[in-house]
């Protein structure tokens, strides 16, 4: 009885399936935060500075950008498939797509 105890080597190519996580955040969407965080400061400077608007005013309106940006992230980007975002886009501007519109009738086929 001849046992044969060779160890088999076998490329998986598992981590080029990952696009990596930073900040808990799947591949680079911590890009789409720093743009909200970026466009949130942006904002503020301008609301205080340059527009002379309260303090609290500005820091309410910078805040849009971000939570807009976190929606985003959160909403339609984590954890979903690719093109899921697009996808929602699209629907919501066009509709069902290219299937045929189905309309239901209570007749019966053969009356």
């Amino acid at each position: 009885m001849d046992i044969k105890n060779e160890l088999r080597l076998t490329d998986t190519n598992a981590a080029s399936d990952s696009k990596g996580r930073t900040w808990g955040m799947e591949g680079n969407l911590f890009w789409w935060l720093i743009g909200g965080v970026g466009a949130g400061i942006t904002v503020f400077f301008i609301l205080l500075v340059v527009l002379g608007s309260s303090f609290f005013m500005s820091l309410l309106t910078a805040l849009a950008p971000v939570l807009v940006c976190l929606a985003y992230i959160f909403g339609l980007r984590q954890g979903k498939p690719p093109g899921y975002d697009r996808d929602v886009f699209e629907y919501a501007a066009s509709g069902r797509g290219f299937s045929p519109e189905v309309h239901h009738s209570c007749t019966h086929p053969l009356l």
